[in-house]
């Protein structure tokens, strides 16, 4: 037998080697587990080992999609195979390829503490325009050395346990191209049937949203996925396919984007002032959490709760999204989140509106703010096409303090300079003018400036310090915008674009990734109150300031008017992990896009520990009108109706 050895020899080292490559992705999903761990709640050895089950079915598909050039070239039916270049040209193939992968599985056990899903093919947009990476993950390796170390041992793995066939010398070239050409054979039906999941004809390609099998909770398909896997079966994806739930005439009696003005609408041109608080999730502030420690819970943004005990906010209000390139779309143009960031879709390319872009038509002077490079995650391209005619970033910022040292070093101008700069712009517009602004300094790495180390409390995370920081920014803001003509004509908007670093249990559910507080408030004006029934999200923003001025011209949004809904009409929708999110009146209704596959009473059960599915009366009713948003939001999309031509 030995000596037809060859028949079988690529073959066998082919699998070996294949088989250490699902052992490292294996670890690499104990690396995961282990490094997010305080992410999951109630996670027991037989959730767990059902999380690993249905991740072999992943990580059997990843690998195989990773390794199909390595297999073609271990498995091609010619006797040249079996020559000692040929091999060590396939085990460089072989490690460079899969030791990449294992590193996307590595980095993500990092980047999903922000984002809390695993990465797609997204990611290459979202960071396309972005010039300060390589600080961004030089700080990382050193901050996480020993995901580094891993690296290197993963790689150092593959070079030494690679499994090399011998070199042999072949005879019998028929019998050598007949046995070849079977193995090649059944190595295509296997490697379709393991990229797809299943052999069958009724099983479809397995798809991101499949984890969702294998969990009880959206946020653990992370456990269940590998990187790999989620970016290419992203790659190319059309993200918005229109679901027939209901016709047309039916669809439009449940739920309408569209926003018609009443009969006795009066314009008042009050300007309008929206801030986008890098990562200012509810948990840092004391107002929104006054049943926290016994009452004693202080928070970490003392100026926005005083703006709150002020101004109009709500108990119970969420974000669209969970990245800084959701914030903007939900907060300006009332569109949310749905299976991937709208900037980064085809739909981005529609005509779209927004709170500036609608106000422009009333005469209004439109501007955006951002302390990053211009161009950074695509803020100012978008800005400038729903209506904010003007964009100021850094290359402005600099302009108008020429040698200025204000540079964080990472992502931009220090918030505290920026938001000068911002005061001393807005005193210069013509009124009445709508400008917005996104800040920064609460970022990844949170530093502060050296001057502020040590001012603000760190708390347990390092976030906190910057949160402080950004407050105080705040602060010194309106200290000196209070002072101007045109600050009692002023509507101020202010809410998170995600949140970020939680710690309590109660912000690390479903519900609690999305809390953000969401607040208005003019000076002087009985704009007032704390709303505890209302549920209130990024997307409301938009009619709600449209309401609030007596806006007169119809628009689209996907949210509310705040001031102008039943409380019991109010509602949340977000998505995370292939699941739809729907907030209303008690209850939180968890969707797969099919059926629904969870209920949970969530203003009183804040863990989310009892699945309430099929006790709840109006499950049914909660269920249409999620379907009938999600019908008219991806026909909104896939149709360019995002405004009202």
């Amino acid at each position: 037998m030995n000596k037809y050895r060859y028949l079988y020899n690529t073959t066998l080292s082919l699998l070996s080697n294949l088989l250490l490559v699902m052992g490292c992705f294996i670890l690499c999903r104990i690396i995961f587990l282990a490094e997010n761990w305080n992410a999951f709640s109630d996670l027991t050895a037989r959730r767990i080992w059902r999380m690993f089950e249905g991740g072999f079915l992943f990580d059997t598909s990843a690998i195989l999609y990773t390794n199909l050039l390595y297999i073609f070239l271990m498995l091609i039916p010619l006797h040249y195979k079996e020559n000692i270049i040929y091999q060590k040209i396939t085990k460089g193939i072989f490690i460079v390829t899969n030791l990449i992968v294992i590193i996307m599985n590595l980095m993500d056990t990092v980047y999903f503490q922000y984002t809390h899903r695993r990465t797609t093919a997204s990611v290459f947009s979202e960071f396309k325009n972005e010039g300060n990476l390589g600080g961004i993950l030089g700080t990382e390796l050193l901050n996480h050395w020993y995901l580094t170390l891993l690296a290197v041992a993963f790689g150092y793995a593959l070079f030494k346990l690679y499994c090399k066939p011998r070199v042999m010398k072949v005879s019998h070239l028929p019998v050598y191209y007949t046995v070849n050409l079977i193995i090649l054979g059944v190595a295509v039906y296997l490697c379709v049937g393991g990229m797809r999941g299943g052999f069958t004809g009724m099983v479809r390609p397995i798809t991101i949203s499949n984890a969702n099998k294998y969990v009880d909770r959206p946020i653990e398909t992370g456990i269940v996925l590998n990187t790999p896997f989620s970016i290419y079966r992203t790659l190319g994806k059309k993200p918005f396919i229109v679901p027939q739930y209901f016709d047309k005439e039916k669809l439009e009696t449940i739920y309408s984007p569209i926003h018609l003005p009443k009969d006795s609408t009066q314009f008042r041109p009050l300007n309008v002032v929206v801030f986008i608080l890098e990562s200012f999730g509810k948990e840092n502030s004391g107002f929104l959490n006054e049943d926290l420690d016994n009452g004693t819970y202080k928070g970490y943004m003392p100026f926005l709760d005083s703006i709150m005990s002020e101004g109009l906010t709500f108990k119970y209000s969420f974000s669209n999204g969970m990245k800084s390139i959701d914030g903007m779309p939900s907060v300006l143009s009332g569109i949310p989140m749905f299976v991937e960031p709208f900037f980064l879709t085809p739909a981005s390319l529609n005509t779209v509106s927004s709170i500036g872009g609608e106000l422009k038509k009333k005469g209004y002077y439109t501007a955006f703010f951002h302390g990053a490079d211009n161009g950074s995650m695509g803020f100012e391209a978008f800005a400038r096409t729903v209506g904010y005619t003007n964009y100021y970033g850094r290359t402005e910022y600099n302009e108008a303090n020429p040698g200025n040292k204000d540079f964080d070093g990472h992502w931009g101008i220090w918030d505290e300079k920026f938001f000068q700069f911002f005061a001393n712009a807005l005193s210069t517009f013509q009124q009445p003018f709508a400008a917005a602004l996104f800040s920064l300094s609460s970022h990844h790495p949170f530093a502060v400036p050296t001057e502020y180390e040590g001012i603000f409390p760190k708390g347990n995370k390092a976030i906190r310090q910057c949160i402080g920081y950004t407050d105080n920014a705040l602060k010194l803001f309106f200290e000196k915008v209070s002072k101007e003509p045109w600050y009692k004509n002023t509507l101020f908007v202010f809410t998170a674009d995600h949140t970020n670093s939680q710690e309590r249990p109660e912000y690390e559910t479903e519900s609690g990734l999305f809390s953000v507080p969401i607040v208005f408030y003019q000076p002087g004006t009985d704009l007032k109150g704390y709303r505890k029934e209302v549920i209130a999200q990024q997307i409301d923003i938009m009619p709600t300031v449209l309401g609030y001025l007596g806006y007169d011209k119809p628009y689209i949004s996907f949210g509310c008017d705040l001031l102008n809904t039943q409380p019991e009409d109010t509602y949340a929708v977000n998505y995370i992990n292939g699941i739809y999110q729907f907030f209303k009146g008690e209850y939180l209704l968890h969707f797969d896009g099919q059926k629904s596959i969870a209920m949970y009473a969530f203003k009183t059960d804040k863990l989310l520990e009892h699945n309430l599915l099929g006790e709840v009366a109006g499950q049914q009713q909660m269920e249409d009108e999620l379907k009938a948003i999600i019908q008219q939001y991806m026909t909104c999309m896939n149709n360019d109706k995002l405004v009202i031509k």
